[in-house]
């Protein structure tokens, strides 16, 4: 059994986890970053690490890899430690006000600082109530895009109406044969601009939108062959496919971090906004997985939560330092 001492325990290794581990090394503090998935960069990595992002501060677009790949440059000079493919499972807080935290390996990690950057947590795809559903996955039937050169020259349907919907119909639009994106509704859920952009597609004759229907059954023999749609007006169509991809987001799971005495509001952890902390003294939450009022799930906000939970973690980590900085050539701001 493996045994680490680390000043900050990071529980997630997303883009937040990654980029908090920047934010504490300014301030000289060691982080050991823990994540189920065998990769680092949590869903971009694990769910569409093709998938462009307009939304980055000084990337008019960026995919989510590349993005990953970006935030461990930028954090390879602060030497960063990590357990993938382990998951948390104990919590131990020790005299002093530092804890243990104990894997399913049985790693060990010591530490001042637990940082819960954990996304949605554990999570799994929403699947909708579509007749033979689960019959068709692997088979034509998948709930994420890994690589959109498998669906080159395919006829695929989307169906959703939030950010993943909209930018994956614009991203296939050039890949597939033809794209249909179904929607429940008449507007989307999505940014305006991604939204704007699926209507042009649409005006132009580049994809197929339908909209105030449903996907309500598959068919095919081996594979997915045909989509039936339902409108509201009760009128049934249907649509050749060799690719579904439902698009509902996912449903998160804390897993063993919702019985740790944390103040849980609907799957997310509540937090004070000033530094981040969580109602447990020297545990933080960033990212996805905490909730405010006006909470956004925006990566860049996760950002900037991690900036602040570094500034308020510093005085666990060198109790008898007061914070100051200094600016440098190389990263900007320091501390010390």
């Amino acid at each position: 059994m493996e045994k680490i001492t680390t000043d900050i325990c990071i529980i997630g290794a997303g883009p937040v986890g990654l980029f908090a581990v920047f934010e504490a090394g300014l301030l000289k503090m060691r982080c050991h970053l823990i994540d189920v998935l065998p990769q680092v960069g949590g869903q971009l990595s694990e769910i569409y690490p093709h998938k462009p992002i307009y939304d980055i501060p000084g990337y008019p677009d960026v995919t989510a890899q590349q993005l990953v790949d970006n935030l461990m440059l930028q954090i390879a000079p602060f030497h960063p430690t990590f357990s993938l493919g382990e998951r948390v499972e104990n919590l131990q807080r020790n005299d002093d006000g530092s804890y243990n935290i104990i894997t399913n390996d049985g790693t060990t990690v010591h530490c001042q600082v637990v940082v819960i950057a954990g996304g949605l947590g554990c999570f799994e795809p929403r699947k909708p109530e579509i007749d033979r559903l689960t019959d068709f996955e692997g088979k034509g039937v998948a709930y994420m895009v890994k690589n959109p050169e498998h669906f080159r020259d395919k006829k695929v349907v989307l169906a959703g109406g939030g950010d993943s919907a909209l930018d994956w119909a614009v991203f296939l639009s050039n890949v597939a044969e033809r794209v249909t994106l179904v929607h429940r509704g008449d507007t989307f859920r999505g940014a305006p601009d991604s939204a704007e952009k699926v209507f042009e597609l649409a005006r132009e004759g580049k994809i197929d939108l339908v909209l105030k229907s449903n996907v309500v059954a598959l068919t095919g023999d081996d594979r997915l062959q045909e989509i039936t749609l339902l409108d509201r007006d009760q009128q049934v169509s249907h649509v050749e496919a060799d690719h579904l991809i439902p698009l509902f987001g996912l449903s998160p799971k804390l897993g063993p971090i919702a019985d740790w005495g944390l103040n849980i509001d609907r799957s997310a952890i509540a937090v004070n906004t000033v530094d981040y902390s969580t109602n447990i003294e020297r545990i933080y939450a960033i990212g996805d997985i905490n909730t405010y009022p006006g909470k956004l799930k925006l990566i860049l906000c996760g950002f900037h939560e991690s900036a602040l939970m570094a500034q308020s973690a510093f005085k666990y980590v060198y109790p008898e330092q007061k914070l100051s900085f200094k600016y440098t050539t190389v990263y900007g701001v320091s501390a010390f």
